[in-house]
């Protein structure tokens, strides 16, 4: 393949600036998450330690069609592990599985989308 112009090496190379919506995106759920109610921030610290451990290639969290029981059983495992530091009396079951539920979800296709966003030019 021959160009009829001169191309130089240097336009090969992405744009520095390719990434910086995404910092800044980034930043900004970083502040809104330092906003949740203490009980809400330690669900989402249990999501986050749970997406991290199953954040890797081939993962079932990328599948093209997610199966929805292998969600329920994330929900479920999560809030085991995170009702006996939070003990919350008040706060209903139904409640909290939704809230762990909302919070997992939500993580998921934050990660999806960032991983559809990193390997799109491969």
């Amino acid at each position: 393949m021959y160009f009829d112009k001169y191309f130089p090496f240097y336009e090969a190379y992405a744009s520095p600036l390719l990434y910086q919506g995404e910092r800044m995106q980034e930043e900004e759920f970083e502040l809104m998450k330092s906003y949740y109610p203490e009980t809400v921030r330690r669900i989402q610290e249990q999501v986050e330690e749970e997406c991290d451990l199953l954040d890797y290639e081939g993962s079932r969290l990328y599948d093209e069609y997610p199966d929805k029981y292998m969600f329920y059983h994330l929900c479920r495992k999560i809030r085991q592990r995170a009702e006996p530091e939070l003990k919350v009396q008040s706060m209903d079951g139904s409640f909290l599985d939704e809230l762990v539920q909302v919070l997992l979800l939500q993580e998921i296709s934050r990660r999806r989308c960032r991983r559809h966003r990193c390997r799109r030019y491969f």
